[in-house]
């Protein structure tokens, strides 16, 4: 019996055209980094600040503080000119879950004043989540477990063996393996494919989280 699912937000549940990793790359750039494509892939899902030090060569924690305020800048931008919006399906899913009596919980790399400003743009609150945890309440981000944990924390589930998580990245998965979820759910919503994913550790790669609710065989 699954009783929390846990599930990424950029690429996952919503869809925000990849603004994120334009900003990311943006900003290193601006600083004097020079990223290429499969270094910003390398760090898909994490917390960006950590992302942001690794991709300047280990930056001093004055420098990385800098480049994420550049980094918040230009995200919020990008999402003012292209709203994030929910992914297909998404939201009859969250709803069907939670009529069942599975809790819903969002994880993210994001911190949260980012969220914040994703959350207000969907108007997701309270009826349509149990719990959002962002990369800043807890010590590490993915691939660490503690977001995970936190969640189970929020919504009072005590065994990892009624988790189920899911995200699009490597690190989703990487994170769920660590934790020792029950499901470990890999979704074909964001940047990278069934192949990409699938030499993670895993239960099931699905095409989206519309297709929870029937993995789960639940109503809806």
């Amino acid at each position: 019996m699954i009783e929390l699912v846990a599930l990424d937000m950029a690429g996952t549940t919503v869809q925000e055209n990849g603004a994120v990793y334009v900003a990311l790359r943006a900003a290193v750039e601006a600083a004097g980094g020079a990223p290429d494509a499969a270094a910003i892939d390398r760090w898909m899902g994490a917390d960006k600040r950590e992302a942001i030090a690794a991709l300047l060569g280990g930056a001093d924690p004055a420098t990385v503080e800098t480049v994420f305020a550049d980094f918040h800048t230009r995200l919020t931008a990008a999402y003012k000119a292209t709203p994030p919006e929910p992914l297909p399906g998404v939201e009859k899913a969250l709803a069907a879950l939670r009529a069942s009596g599975v809790k819903v919980a969002l994880t993210t790399g994001f911190d949260s004043s980012i969220t914040t400003l994703i959350l207000d743009v969907l108007g997701w609150d309270s009826s349509v989540v149990d719990a959002v945890v962002c990369a800043d309440d807890v010590p590490a981000g993915r691939p660490a477990p503690y977001m995970i944990f936190r969640a189970m924390e929020l919504t009072g589930v005590r065994s990892v063996g009624s988790v189920l998580v899911a995200g699009d990245t490597e690190r989703d998965l990487r994170a769920g393996a660590n934790a020792g979820a029950a499901f470990v759910v890999g979704v074909l919503t964001g940047g990278m494919t069934a192949e990409q994913l699938g030499v993670e550790r895993h239960t099931h790669l699905l095409p989206g989280v519309a297709d929870l609710p029937a993995l789960l065989d639940l109503p809806g």
